[in-house]
């Protein structure tokens, strides 16, 4: 697989985890910075290092299922494994700058 075949799945990917949501937050795990590293191997599988922004949330189990879940629901994926990591701890500096404003940090 070539890395411009690479870049189109990891748009993608980035595609669908700006769909998955804390359900305690409006802002979409991808620009609330909770996603750390993508990267697609050439048998199309998919590693992804993502965190929470509070190490006990409540939701952790819906929020990393639906992230998986829809991450192979892509054609251009075959599988997808999670990884949930707390270094470096998550702050509101790692935020999209639609973030900070939607959450009212700007």
């Amino acid at each position: 697989m070539t890395q411009e075949e690479k870049t189109l799945i990891e748009e993608h990917i980035v595609d669908v985890l700006k769909t998955v949501y804390d359900p305690e937050i409006p802002v979409n795990i991808y620009d609330l910075g909770m996603i750390y590293r993508i990267e697609v191997a050439d048998d199309h599988s998919v590693d992804v290092d993502m965190t929470f922004t509070a190490p006990n949330c409540p939701a952790a189990d819906f929020i990393l299922e639906d992230v998986r879940t829809k991450i192979e629901s892509l054609s251009d994926v075959t599988s997808a494994s999670i990884n949930l990591v707390f270094e470096p701890a998550w702050d509101k500096d790692m935020m999209s700058e639609e973030a900070r404003v939607e959450l009212g940090f700007d």
